[in-house]
């Protein structure tokens, strides 16, 4: 496990103030941590680093400073523990019984894994290994023993091809040092048993000097993620009271006890503050609202935010990196399954945020949203749900798009209807944020990948889908199909003709 960034953010009398940020951030080039140092986000032209103490935005009077602390009625929602959770990380080994690939007599040839055996409680599985830049040709699969139970499932897939759901070359966060190759978590459920298998791709074409099988990558880890406890219940607040400049006012957050309950951590504090023009502080809910008076700006959908599903905002790195604008929106599959409940998807969230920043690497959740089968929405990357936060979502087109990931797997299962409807609502908001028509065209440069080489310049559709942009299934056929329909529904969100 890679030692994460941890070094506090200097804190006055030991509040954080939470203070309204405007929609269109400005460029900001900071440096939070040293460079080289274990996560440290580098400063980045295209995507700026904010700190929590660069929140204030620096137009702001010395009046608008000053505000009430949280009451305990603002704090009452949160629940007395933190959201627990962990990971397990257990190195693969070749495994015996001559599992070989095809005509693989050799060492290389040797498939790896685990034989069946108790663990601790998990919920969602994946492997990863050393090098972000090696790719694993062959097969994973896994199967699961039910906590409690006696009987194991069949095995289970789990999609190889994930590095086209990444962090785009050249970023601070790709230089980091910290990312690592991984597969597609699998969400599983409760489970308490687990066996693997990684078998290699067999080589047709090697010469007589050349192994007759793939090399699998270095240093091959099975990751079992405990999303740990359910946060409070989620539940609708009142939108803050206009303080007469475009959004309301967020209190101070002070530290130690109010009421019985712990106040936020800096980390929270600062997850909070980007989204105080919409909602009190600390919120689990972004209430919905009205369209905005600007033309072609839909109805901001209801959010939940990061508080909601319980995200540990001390597994990120500090700092907010943004992009210029959001040009375009990438719709995305998890390809994690669809076995899980909407009550779940909460948990699936926490678990695959886990893996993202414990397991991948990566500085914080890959998707800028995600959508549960019962069209949820969700908070995903911090930053501020109407800012244009830069995510790890779609390799090479990261910068100046968001990313939305629908939980569960859309190859062959069609989407319901709802998660289309939640889709066509968020970006007929968020788009029309920054002046975009969702049936319109968005020109993209791509940073790097393996069907747009760096450089390159590409005409979008305003609403895409992953494979438009790099050479993948993602988001699954089904799911694909939909976006046409989604596109109409969301330019009349907006009002267009």
């Amino acid at each position: 496990m890679r030692a994460y960034l941890v070094s506090s953010i200097a804190v006055t009398c030991a509040a954080v103030l939470a203070l309204p940020l405007s929609l269109a951030t400005p460029a900001v080039s900071l440096q939070p941590a040293a460079s080289g140092a274990p996560g440290a986000a580098r400063a980045d032209d295209a995507a700026p680093d904010v700190a929590a103490r660069d929140l204030a935005a620096p137009d702001l009077p010395a009046q608008d400073l000053a505000a009430p602390d949280l009451t305990a009625q603002d704090l009452a929602a949160r629940p007395d523990a933190d959201v627990a959770g962990s990971t397990e990380s257990l190195p693969l080994a070749p495994l015996g019984n001559g599992r070989r690939a095809i005509g693989a007599p050799d060492a290389a040839g040797a498939a790896q894994g685990l034989t069946r055996r108790d663990v601790r409680p998990f919920s969602l599985v994946g492997v990863v290994w050393d090098d972000v830049r090696a790719h694993l040709h062959g097969t994973v699969q896994v199967r699961t023993r039910a906590t409690g139970g006696a009987d194991w499932s069949q095995w289970q897939a789990l999609e190889v091809h994930n590095d086209e759901h990444g962090v785009d070359p050249g970023t601070a966060e790709a230089a980091s040092g910290a990312v690592r190759g991984a597969t597609a978590p699998l969400w599983v459920g409760d489970s308490d048993g687990v066996e693997v298998r990684v078998q290699p791709q067999g080589r047709t074409d090697r010469t007589a000097e050349e192994p007759a099988a793939e090399q699998l990558p270095e240093g091959l880890r099975l990751e079992l993620v405990d999303p740990g406890e359910e946060p409070a219940p989620v539940t609708e607040r009142a939108a803050p009271p206009d303080d007469g400049k475009g959004g309301a006012y967020a209190g101070a957050v002070t530290h130690g006890t109010l009421g019985g309950h712990r106040g936020p951590t800096v980390e929270e504090a600062a997850a909070f503050s980007v989204n105080a023009q919409l909602a009190p502080v600390g919120t689990a809910v972004i209430p919905a609202a009205a369209a905005a008076a600007k033309p072609y700006i839909g109805p901001r959908p209801k959010i939940i935010t990061r508080k909601g599903w319980g995200a540990d905002e001390k597994l990120r790195e500090k700092g907010f990196v943004y992009t210029k604008s959001i040009k375009a929106a990438f719709v995305h599959h998890s390809a994690t399954g669809n076995n899980y409940t909407c009550k779940q998807a909460p948990s699936v969230l926490r678990s695959i945020y886990r893996y993202h920043t414990q397991s991948s690497g990566w500085r914080d959740f890959g998707y800028n949203f995600a959508v549960d089968k019962c069209g949820n929405i969700y908070e995903g990357r911090a930053g501020g749900v109407a800012k244009p936060v830069l995510g790890a979502h779609t390799l090479g087109f990261n910068t100046n798009s968001m990313g939305i990931a629908v939980l569960g797997t859309y190859s062959s299962t069609n989407p319901p209807a709802a998660v289309t409807t939640a889709i066509a609502k968020l970006t007929a908001w968020k788009l029309g944020l920054h002046g975009g028509n969702p049936k319109g065209k968005a020109t993209l440069t791509s940073g790097g990948g393996n069907r747009y080489k760096k450089g390159t310049k590409v005409k979008f559709n305003a609403i895409a889908g992953h494979r438009d942009g790099y050479a993948t299934a993602c988001p699954g056929a089904r799911l694909y199909g939909k976006l046409g329909t989604t596109r109409t529904a969301s330019a009349k969100y907006q009002g267009r003709p």
